[in-house]
């Protein structure tokens, strides 16, 4: 089944082009238009389904999800780690209502509790200013240490 509305349908069948990272018969991964992190890319199944909970099969989802090894793999993400991520809804930012899996990575993600989720959608330059913050102050302390022990 195919959604004649549906970018992501259009991208399966190749009827709107776009930079392939993988293909099988049942899924088609491609790179985010406008990616958050060096590497996103997105897995889709062929078929269409708006979401991850509209009764898409055991065996599709399997696939998909073993297709996130692959891409790990294709991407070079395997030795320094990735994120996967399912947005499902409005409430959750699902902006395209066909079923995917962006896997994120290729820099370093904080943990989802410690994001800035505001609108820009990343928050690496914050985090570097933070870590900065922290060595700044470790610094200091260890040489304010330094001196306790010189008097």
């Amino acid at each position: 089944m195919h959604d004649e509305n549906c970018i992501f349908c259009k991208l399966a069948t190749h009827e709107i082009p776009t930079k392939v990272v993988y293909e099988d018969d049942q899924v088609l991964a491609f790179d985010d238009m406008e990616p958050l992190m060096p590497v996103h890319t997105l897995i889709i199944p062929k078929e269409h389904y708006a979401n991850v909970g509209d009764d898409v099969p055991e065996e599709l989802l399997g696939h998909v999800l073993a297709t996130v090894k692959k891409i790990a793999e294709i991407k070079g993400l395997t030795e320094c780690g990735y994120r996967c991520l399912i947005n499902t809804g409005d409430d959750a930012s699902q902006s395209v209502k066909h079923f995917h899996v962006h896997v994120l990575g290729g820099g370093h993600m904080p943990r989802p509790n410690d994001q800035d989720w505001g609108p820009a959608a990343t928050n690496a330059d914050k985090m570097a200013s933070l870590h900065a913050l922290l060595d700044a102050a470790k610094a200091y302390a260890a040489e304010a240490a330094k001196d306790d022990e010189a008097e």
